[in-house]
């Protein structure tokens, strides 16, 4: 049991830690007034001093039940940022990696983790927050916007990470086509704009193309008038389309 109770220990200091810096980063930003921000750094305050007490004394359902409402006082918009932070970056540090042949050559598992990780991340943005339910009790002056929010699609940044996370699928099943698959789950527990309302492993043809699908049918439906780009991801669906025939 002490033993069990010292794993969680380590567990929920490594992930306060974590969850101090990004805080930290998001006040430097949002100023020191923003009083959600300033509740979520003593609730960690709070957790690192529990942490430091007697591992034996220590309850792991206390620690976890902080570190939760350190969670719930960030609120989806704020997880939204961090997840797209995430996998904005690995999509870039992604791009790079798939210039360079030699390295690909030696290295495509490595890449393939961190398509996997970014993917998820990406996901995990788009599916944050539900998309609104459209009935005779809500009313909309405009009727794309209605679909755009229906469609789990809050902003322009909803629309960068759907053709990110279906670009990287398709460097995935470019790339990382000939490996042994992996048990990657993605957990995507709600139905946003990431499509996906299940728990498996990661398949890049198949998220690719559903998540794709549905971008392409936004740009050209609701969001026509704003001429947002599908050349590249229409290619990217052909290739799916050939790949999987």
């Amino acid at each position: 049991m002490a033993a069990a109770v010292s794993s969680v220990v380590r567990r929920v200091e490594e992930l306060g830690d974590l969850a101090q810096a990004h805080i930290q980063q998001l006040s430097e930003a949002a100023g020191e007034d923003d009083h959600f921000l300033i509740r979520a750094s003593a609730a960690l305050e709070k957790l690192k001093l529990l942490c430091g007490e007697e591992k034996e004394c220590s309850n792991p359902s206390n620690l976890l039940e902080l570190y939760t409402q350190h969670c719930n006082l960030l609120g989806d918009e704020l997880l939204e940022c961090l997840s797209w932070r995430r996998g904005a970056l690995l999509y870039m540090y992604c791009h790079s990696l798939t210039k360079r042949r030699e390295w690909l050559l030696r290295k495509s598992s490595l890449l393939k983790k961190y398509l996997l990780d970014g993917i998820s991340y990406l996901l995990q943005m788009l599916n944050y927050r539900c998309p609104i339910q459209l009935n005779e009790g809500v009313s909309f002056q405009d009727l794309d916007t209605a679909k755009l929010l229906s469609a789990g699609i809050f902003s322009d940044i909803h629309l960068l990470a759907m053709m990110y996370s279906g670009e990287m699928c398709y460097w995935g099943s470019k790339y990382c086509a000939d490996q042994q698959p992996e048990n990657h789950e993605v957990d995507t527990s709600v139905s946003g704009a990431g499509c996906t309302t299940y728990k498996e492993p990661l398949d890049f043809r198949e998220v690719g193309e559903k998540i794709l699908k549905k971008y392409v049918s936004v740009c050209e439906g609701p969001l026509k008038e704003q001429e947002w780009n599908t050349t590249n991801a229409k290619q990217i669906l052909n290739f799916f389309h050939h790949r999987c025939n």
